[in-house]
């Protein structure tokens, strides 16, 4: 894994970022969102599926329905594991048949489910910076880091680090 490093300022920045991270994602991906509370792992969600064809407005966190399903371009499945007590009721759920099928898979507080979620997913640590600033860390399987800069480039300052 490599990872890419954002900072992006505003909302707006960040809603970037997500619309051009979709243009490099494939059907059969698994992007585990990752960080606290009011980070921005729905806002950036929504902007994911708003490029993949999805009216952003339809897309809700699915802290309490568990997964929503949105037709786009690909199917897009919208998890959330933050009520869920461990892997075993993700399981439950079925979302492992949904892991790497022929839709992409958006999975916020994916942490919490990390053992069972693909070697080869790509996560997105969100970090507040400031109410409207975030630094991002993108963390892709190598063979498609170069892909990754030249969709991203553009959507905040960013550098890559060796993961």
């Amino acid at each position: 894994m490599e990872t890419l490093i954002l900072e992006t300022h505003s909302l707006a920045e960040t809603q970037l970022f997500g619309a051009r991270l979709s243009a490099a994602l494939c059907s059969g991906d698994v992007v585990a969102l990752i960080g606290n509370l009011g980070a921005g792992k729905t806002h950036l969600a929504q902007a994911i599926a708003g490029g993949l064809g999805v009216d952003p407005e339809i897309v809700t966190s699915p802290t309490f329905v568990l997964i929503q399903e949105y037709e786009g371009s690909v199917p897009v499945f919208h998890m959330d594991a933050y009520r869920l007590n461990d892997t075993d009721e993700f399981l439950e759920l079925g979302a492992d048949e949904l892991l790497g099928a022929d839709n992409i898979c958006l999975i916020e507080w994916a942490d919490r489910v990390a053992d069972v979620l693909p070697r080869k997913q790509i996560c997105i640590e969100i970090e507040s910076t400031s109410e409207t600033s975030r630094r991002i860390l993108v963390s892709v399987p190598q063979p498609r880091i170069r892909e990754f800069q030249q969709k991203l480039s553009g959507s905040g300052e960013s550098k890559t680090v060796d993961g």
